[in-house]
């Protein structure tokens, strides 16, 4: 049971106000946290508001989990580029570990035009190296980002070669493994003639971790923040749908996609569906070992 309590003087402490909770109702579309909506007063003397606060909860051993997010949330927000919803505090609770966001009243439709260049503008934000200053989760899996200066590296080795490593220990062995390795070897011809800068990247962005406020600002969530290759974010994008035309044609206008990019995204994307095997089901491997022999056919 979540010790509300503990929450609410959480809040009070980073706002420095008295925040009360007046009501938590659960909210639906998570599949690694649960999420609930809360609403609360604060008091400051006679005078009294009441506000809500978007609450993110996990098992209490997940708190770098949140403290991952909180910080890829910042670097986005540092950027002034596209818009995330603001951190509040993060803390633990009895046997749950909790994250307080602030809480936006968002729309599937909105600026999709405007969402196509801020995030573009976001992609223009450079590292030196590829990598992050610290591993975060894709869904509920650990994500390493230890920095690395060659991108087909980092991408063999913490990216598909780590949930390859996950495939296996999960029995996933025989014709995936082998097409995987298949692929990892392939991966300098896949970049032949590209060479990416490491781009701050949002990490997840599948169409669940966007929406828009009511005037239309596009919001982004839920990050799995690294620097890496801008086509990474936009393959995903893709694999799921739910982004407009318009995003795309702003995009591509504000910072125009390489020639390539057609045959990466499937090797991007093939990272998200090994995930799925590993954290899912085993109804995705069928269709990574598909993914991996289109890329094979393409190198």
């Amino acid at each position: 049971m979540i010790n509300w309590k503990k929450i609410s003087d959480s809040i009070s402490d980073a706002t420095q106000s008295d925040f009360s909770i007046i009501d938590t109702a659960a909210v639906a579309g998570g599949d690694s946290n649960q999420a609930w909506q809360i609403s609360g007063s604060f008091k400051n003397g006679d005078k009294e508001s009441t506000t809500r606060y978007f609450v993110k909860t996990n098992s209490a051993d997940q708190a770098a989990m949140f403290a991952a997010e909180i910080a890829g949330l910042a670097a986005i927000a540092d950027t002034h580029t596209v818009k995330v919803p603001c951190s509040i505090t993060l803390g633990v609770s009895g046997q749950h570990n909790f994250l307080v966001l602030e809480y936006l009243d968002l729309a599937a439709q909105g600026n999709n035009t405007l969402l196509g260049n801020q995030l573009a503008a976001m992609h223009h934000m450079h590292a030196k190296q590829f990598g992050w200053l610290q591993d975060n989760t894709i869904g509920v899996t650990i994500q390493h980002n230890n920095w690395c200066a060659d991108w087909v590296s980092f991408w063999r080795e913490q990216r598909l070669g780590f949930q390859l490593e996950l495939a296996s220990h999960n029995g996933y062995r025989g014709k995936l493994q082998e097409l995987g390795k298949n692929v990892q070897a392939a991966l300098p011809d896949l970049f032949a003639g590209y060479t990416p800068q490491p781009s701050l990247l949002h990490g997840d962005l599948w169409g669940g971790n966007h929406a828009f406020l009511p005037d239309g600002t596009p919001v982004i969530f839920d990050p799995a923040t690294y620097y890496g290759d801008r086509e990474a974010d936009i393959a995903m994008t893709e694999l799921f749908g739910g982004f407009a035309p318009e995003f795309y044609a702003a995009y591509r206008k504000a910072y125009p996609l390489d020639a390539g990019y057609a045959k990466r995204k499937t090797l991007y994307n093939l990272y998200h569906i090994l995930n799925h095997c590993n954290m899912v089901s085993s109804g995705y491997v069928l269709q990574a070992e598909r993914m991996m022999q289109s890329l094979l056919a393409k190198k």
